[in-house]
C-alpha cells in the first residue's frame, strides 16, 4: 500500500509527463502544419480576397487524396496531365469533376494511394501541381 503522500507523488509526476506530451504533440502539430503545404484555409481566403489564380488544394486522407484546382476561365492547363502526376506519384485517380462558378472554374479530383505502404508524398505532389498550372 502507498501512503497517501507517494499518491501524490506519483500522480504529480504523471500529470507532468502528459503535460511534456501535451506540449510535445504541439510542437510536432506545428511543426507540420508549417513544413506540409495546407491550401485549405488559404483556398477560402484567396476567393474572398481575390487573390490570384489558380489554386492547388490537397488533403490528404491517409489512403486517399483529394485535389482541388481552381483556376480562371482565362487560365488553360491540359487536364490530363494533373492525372499523369498523380498516378506517377503513386495515386490512382477513382473520380474527377469539374464546376464553373462565375469566372472560376473548379476541378476536384479524388484518388486512391496505389501501395497503402509507400503512400504518397503529398508535399511532392503539391509542388508538381503548383508548377503544372501556375
Amino acid at each position: 500500500m502507498l501512503s497517501q503522500q507517494d499518491q501524490l507523488e506519483l500522480a504529480a509526476c504523471y500529470i507532468k509527463q502528459l503535460r511534456e506530451r501535451v506540449e510535445g504533440l504541439q510542437r510536432a502539430k506545428e511543426e507540420q502544419a508549417t513544413t506540409a503545404p495546407r491550401a485549405s484555409s488559404s483556398a477560402m481566403t484567396s476567393l474572398m480576397i481575390g487573390l490570384s489564380l489558380p489554386v492547388v488544394e490537397l488533403r490528404d486522407f491517409g489512403s486517399s487524396i483529394e485535389v482541388v484546382l481552381i483556376s480562371g476561365l482565362n487560365k488553360n492547363f491540359m487536364f490530363y496531365e494533373v492525372i499523369n502526376v498523380l498516378g506517377e506519384e503513386g495515386a490512382e485517380v477513382v473520380s474527377a469533376s469539374y464546376s464553373t462558378v462565375g469566372d472560376k472554374v473548379f476541378h476536384t479530383i479524388h484518388a486512391q494511394v496505389r501501395f497503402s505502404r509507400v503512400g504518397v508524398e503529398t508535399s511532392r505532389v503539391w509542388k508538381r501541381l503548383q508548377e503544372l498550372i501556375c
